[in-house]
């Protein structure tokens, strides 16, 4: 079994899709997102046929938001326009960048995916010493992920063009602070790393 895992953090409706209600994940420049989540595809791919386990993480609140604790500009942006509702459109993933064949999905209710969810016990099974994360948006979610993971003893590679947010200048400004935290790479060169793998 490879020592590696997929985190894919919010590849879902809401931030991914033109018509999602939140503008952070895809933002000022479309065809720049668009290869973004296009990068993501092919990593997703090369993982599966690599064997290198997904975890999806998906972002969900109760559609009456009364358990939001809304004490952040973003959480109080999501309230008030009623986005991530569980059971709505925005919650599902993205056509294509979804999991498949049985792998898992945590949900949570704030940025930070490890945050109040089961992923570490989703994740102890599987025993990897490296995560490689990727996904939506690199400002705020991606950026907690990396953060956590490392705090917690991971090896944390970000697959720098499977990431997207608002504005080129802020995902590239993330990926810089990031830089004393993780590696931060190409999908080609991970893609060059799991093919290797077999």
């Amino acid at each position: 079994m490879p020592d590696t895992v997929v985190l894919a953090v919010h590849y879902q409706n809401e931030n991914c899709h033109p018509d999602g209600k939140v503008g952070i994940g895809i933002g000022e420049d479309r065809a720049w997102s668009e290869a973004r989540l296009a990068s993501a595809k092919r990593l997703f791919a090369a993982s599966r046929a690599a064997g290198v386990p997904i975890v999806h993480t998906r972002l969900a609140l109760p559609a009456d938001m009364a358990t939001v604790i809304a004490n952040t500009p973003i959480l109080r942006r999501f309230v008030e326009i009623g986005a991530w509702v569980e059971g709505g459109w925005g919650a599902e993933f993205l056509d294509g960048l979804g999991p498949e064949d049985r792998e898992p999905v945590v949900t949570h209710t704030r940025n930070n995916v490890f945050h109040n969810s089961i992923l570490d016990e989703v994740l102890f099974p599987l025993r990897p010493r490296r995560l490689v994360v990727c996904g939506v948006s690199t400002a705020y979610a991606v950026d907690h992920a990396v953060r956590h993971a490392a705090d917690l003893g991971y090896e944390v590679t970000v697959a720098a063009d499977a990431c997207s947010t608002a504005t080129i200048r802020q995902h590239e400004a993330t990926l810089e602070t990031l830089k004393l935290l993780a590696r931060i790479a190409t999908v080609d060169e991970i893609v060059a790393e799991f093919a290797a793998l077999g």
